[in-house]
């Protein structure tokens, strides 16, 4: 990989892998529609190091309070706010879990396709926007329940297919269920860390077993960009959630979307 390839990917890494966009389908892109190759195994892993040190670092505070918390409930100790949202996180991570280990060979050789992202992009941008536009706000993260957190789980185990975005699809369907945009945001980015963590260490297992030589150099700046790039992210996104809403995500998905339409039946 030259240089500006590890730079473009890394940031773009950062900066997709917490805005409902898809990161998965930006990393698939540039080698499909700019002829790069492929940046490999190793440099996956780097790049979500990278990007799971950015939200560990940036919810440290509310992460250790819920850890404490949890492990309090577990040792007998009485149940908390927190302690019932790390359980929460917890469902909420299995039918993503279960969903890859199935279907991850299947996605993999069928759905990595322009096609396929171009239709998802825009579909579940869709979604995006009418939850968005047309769904209640006053839940909080106190108004979660069995039932909502099965279907917040099962929606991010579609982020499977390239396109859909996880945190956008964990967004959409908290969106749905009436949750504020700020609890939706939260808790999807909460979400992203068992989920980033457990495909990290598959990659990292598999990178293990073969016989792949690694670039260091290239994978140092890999994790340092994609950290700072989903840092201020997250930071930003957060910031101006409330203000700007998810219509400008709406707007970039169906923009690019058509695009890769075009290209494909051009």
């Amino acid at each position: 990989m030259l240089w500006y390839h590890i730079v473009f990917l890394a940031l773009i890494q950062g900066l997709t892998e917490f805005l409902p966009i898809s990161s998965s389908a930006h990393l698939i892109l540039p080698a499909q529609l700019l002829d790069w190759p492929d940046q490999g195994l190793a440099f996956d892993v780097a790049v979500h190091v990278g990007t799971l040190m950015a939200i560990i670092w940036y919810f440290r505070s509310d992460l250790w309070k819920i850890i404490c918390a949890w492990v309090g409930s577990v040792s007998g100790k009485g149940c908390s706010n927190d302690s019932q949202l790390a359980w929460w996180i917890v469902l909420a991570t299995i039918p993503a879990c279960i969903a890859g280990l199935v279907f991850d060979d299947f996605i993999s050789t069928h759905l990595r396709s322009i096609e396929v992202i171009a239709y998802t992009t825009i579909g579940f941008g869709v979604l995006l926007w009418l939850a968005d536009r047309f769904g209640h706000s006053n839940k909080t993260q106190r108004d979660f329940a069995l039932n909502s957190v099965l279907a917040i789980g099962l929606a991010q185990a579609l982020a499977l297919i390239p396109g859909t975005s996880r945190s956008g699809i964990t967004m959409t369907a908290a969106r749905s269920l009436g949750f504020n945009r700020e609890t939706s945001a939260r808790f999807s980015f909460l979400l992203s860390i068992p989920l980033i963590t457990a495909a990290g260490s598959l990659k990292l297992i598999e990178l293990m077993s073969s016989a792949i030589v690694v670039d260091w150099s290239s994978l140092i700046m890999g994790v340092i960009l994609s950290a700072i790039s989903a840092y201020l992210c997250i930071y930003l996104f957060l910031k101006w959630l409330n203000t700007i809403g998810f219509f400008p995500f709406f707007i970039y998905r169906l923009v690019l979307g058509v695009i890769l339409l075009l290209m494909v039946y051009a």
